[in-house]
């Protein structure tokens, strides 16, 4: 079989993607920009500020303190709910044509979803002290 690529215009598809490759990188630089005029303007940066802080404590003690549970609470809701995201995108992107039994499938997922939310909303989980 023979293809015939005389209808295609590389150009304009080369000329579409540096165009896109130009406008990330310029957005990139403005952002990084703005980040660095706002975030650091008239601060050094060896201040606290601009120190990591993830966990909930000073970066520099000790590694045998006691860690809050809370945290590892907030991470695991994180993640499943991020979870709950990546499947709920396919289903609603396709959703005309879905049939009633992958229909049901999720909403009974969403339900246990919903009562683990809730049940640990009930447990006192979600609360910061």
């Amino acid at each position: 079989m023979i293809f015939l690529l005389t209808d295609i215009n590389y150009n304009k598809d080369i000329l579409g993607l540096f165009l896109a490759v130009i406008i990330a990188i310029i957005i990139g630089i403005i952002i990084i920009s703005l980040n660095l005029y706002l975030c650091f303007a008239g601060e050094f940066l060896s201040s606290p500020k601009s120190l990591i802080y993830e966990c909930g404590f000073n970066a520099f003690q000790d590694a045998r303190n006691f860690f809050d549970i809370r945290f590892y609470i907030v991470g695991l809701l994180f993640i499943i709910f991020d979870l709950e995201i990546f499947y709920l995108f396919p289903w609603v992107s396709n959703f005309c044509f879905i049939t009633f039994q992958n229909f049901f499938t999720m909403i009974i997922f969403l339900i246990i979803l919903t009562y683990g939310f809730l049940y640990e909303w009930q447990k006192g989980a979600l609360e910061w002290e």
